[in-house]
């Protein structure tokens, strides 16, 4: 993560340089100190090109002049609308920007809270990812990853204590996208287990279950997803307790399907590569409790997660199989493709048993069918609490990781009846992110629960306002700041 400093709001005598400012009015603060340093050269491209300082939007000048490379002009939009999600958005917009110069430059933000200008910062270093591991020589014509930002605004003591809590987030961002971003065959259910177990550092603990520890809890249908693989199935608990000595924890779940291959019920060859990312929901989780032991969250928290492989083999679990739950409940698996909610069903059931939360939320690439509904702008949210659907979805238009609410009515789980079994794992293509929400409903035991199918915003194609082309960290911003809105102290 790059490094992100604060100074005063003076001007750097040259170099690389972003300068935030409103749309309406002429040019003010520094901005129009260094319009009048370049003799006008700012506005004049700002005509030509007819930016007008909408939030988000850059205009890059080269070689204006007064011993600046560059200068990129970036807009906050109108200023009774500038909040933190703009000044996020606009952070991203001057890193992306500043990248294409060199390692570093300075971003001036004067005028705006110090609050804002923390939150400035924080879309300049989510701006600034990038996942390189696996490079072993720069690409023609990188000018290399942003190693240092400036931040200059009017209070910098300020936006440095506001940015410390916000660094944890980036952190815990960060956590998420590297996970997601890894190759299946370098993160198999033991490495992820090793990744997590690092979160000791900051205070985390961390308990593993492995097989015949999940065979005893009765993990009947977590344990037939993995049994395809020769990796060996875990599930981890994270604990994070920041809160009062005893109170309910609040929790989330995360499916971690390291790679899907669908099993028997084989996927087709085509995209099959990105499915790597079906650990995303698990990536998530871990990201959320990084994120809320890095800022010292004033809350009990519990993470587990699932990691599984779904493999072939001769041991592959097979259509028609029945499994038995840790709930007692027996599935009929009639698509060895739909085993996150295998996975999720036992691993909710453990979590409202053994932890007794205020709430679950749980994450998953859980259905192709979210994707067909919502496109890849917002996650499905499925809920049986009014009030938990309620605190998610506010979040998720404050932090950009945006949601909608899917019906979840009764006659839905009819669907989902086998003639053989308790449930069948699949209800047939109409609603199939509902039907596969209500199947997970039926292990939750009436716990205040919210299900987050975020088969669309985990991995994204092309870059958007908060995220790089690639693995978004989608939901760690989200359940972070609702913790911090509407569960802490």
């Amino acid at each position: 993560m790059l490094d992100i400093a604060f100074s005063d709001a003076s001007l750097p005598a040259s170099g690389t340089i972003a300068i935030l400012a409103a749309s309406g009015g002429a040019p003010a603060g520094a901005l129009a100190a260094l319009d009048a340093a370049v003799g006008g050269a700012l506005t004049r491209a700002a005509k030509a090109t007819g930016f007008g300082f909408d939030a988000a939007k850059t205009c890059v000048v080269l070689a204006p002049g007064a011993g600046y490379d560059r200068v990129v002009l970036v807009g906050l939009g109108a200023l009774d609308a500038l909040d933190g999600a703009v000044a996020e958005q606009a952070g991203v917009a001057a890193a992306r920007a500043l990248s294409d110069a060199g390692t570093s430059g300075v971003v001036v933000a004067d005028g705006i809270a110090p609050d804002l200008a923390a939150h400035v910062a924080l879309g300049v270093v989510l701006g600034s990812y990038r996942f390189d591991s696996y490079r072993t020589r720069p690409r023609k014509g990188d000018a290399g990853p942003l190693a240092a930002v400036t931040v200059a605004c009017a209070d910098p003591a300020a936006a440095q204590a506001a940015w410390q809590p916000l660094s944890a987030v980036a952190r815990g961002v960060f956590l998420c996208r590297d996970l997601v971003s890894e190759p299946a065959n370098m993160l198999r259910p033991p490495e992820f287990e090793q990744r997590i177990l690092a979160l000791r550092d900051l205070g985390v603990e961390v308990e593993v279950l492995d097989r015949d520890a999940m065979h005893k809890l009765g993990f009947g249908a977590l344990l037939g997803v993995a049994q395809g693989s020769d990796a060996p199935p875990r599930t981890v608990i994270m604990r994070w307790n920041g809160g009062t000595d005893g109170a309910a924890p609040v929790a989330f779940v995360g499916k971690g399907v390291t790679f899907d291959s669908g099993g028997i019920s084989i996927k087709p060859a085509a995209g099959m590569d990105e499915m790597k990312t079906d650990m995303a929901g698990a990536a998530a989780v871990v990201g959320t409790m990084a994120a809320l032991a890095g800022r010292k969250a004033k809350v009990n928290a519990v993470g587990v997660v699932g990691l599984v492989e779904n493999m072939l083999s001769g041991n592959a679990q097979r259509p028609g199989d029945v499994v038995r739950t840790a709930a007692g409940q027996t599935v009929e698996v009639l698509n060895t493709d739909a085993e996150g909610r295998l996975v999720l069903a036992d691993v909710l059931w453990y979590t409202q048993d053994r932890f007794k939360p205020r709430f679950m939320v749980n994450l998953a690439t859980l259905t192709g069918a979210i994707v067909v509904s919502l496109g890849v702008e917002r996650a499905g949210l499925f809920s049986n609490n009014d009030g938990l659907a309620g605190h998610l979805s506010a979040t998720g238009e404050q932090t950009g990781e945006k949601l909608w609410r899917m019906p979840m009515d009764a006659s839905y789980l009819e669907l989902l009846r086998s003639d053989i079994a308790d449930l069948k794992n699949i209800g047939g293509r109409p609603g199939g992110s509902i039907t596969a929400a209500k199947f997970l409903e039926c292990f939750v035991n009436d716990v205040p629960w919210a299900h987050l199918d975020i088969a669309g915003t985990a991995f994204t194609s092309k870059a958007t306002s908060h995220a790089p082309r690639g693995a978004t960290g989608f939901g760690v911003r989200l359940l972070d700041r609702m913790v911090g809105t509407y569960y802490e102290g």
